[in-house]
């Protein structure tokens, strides 16, 4: 098991968790949780659909792994894991939340590095 591999699985279990929290949890309840204050700035449903998102991002990056097909697929969606961290990152600043957004910051180099790593094995 290389390095890759280990961080793929730590990003499936975070964003797996962090999107199956916003999809199950209800609005009302989701911002009185701890460091989720921002999302009092979003509807309803743009919660939902970051959850969305990151659970696909989840699934995506860990379905090549299991299943040995689908090489691109793990790339493609460490890339879109970055994106929702950086559109994180930006509501974080925004907001002068910089904890959350070191914390953003972690996961978004975690997500590169997946995906420069894919890649790189893809392309040779």
């Amino acid at each position: 098991m290389d390095t890759v591999t280990v961080i793929q699985v730590l990003l499936m279990i975070f964003a797996g968790a962090a999107g199956l929290l916003r999809l199950a949890t209800p609005y009302a309840r989701f911002i009185k949780l701890p460091f989720q204050s921002w999302a009092n700035e979003f509807k309803p449903w743009h919660v939902k659909l970051i959850g969305v998102l990151e659970v696909g991002a989840a699934v995506g990056i860990i379905v090549p792994l299991l299943s040995n097909s689908l090489p691109m697929l793990a790339p493609l969606a460490a890339v879109g894991l970055a994106l929702v961290m950086a559109g994180a990152m930006a509501t974080h600043l925004r907001r002068s939340e910089y904890l959350n957004m070191a914390g953003n910051l972690v996961w978004l180099g975690l997500a590169l590095f997946v995906a420069y790593g894919r890649l790189v094995e893809f392309a040779v």
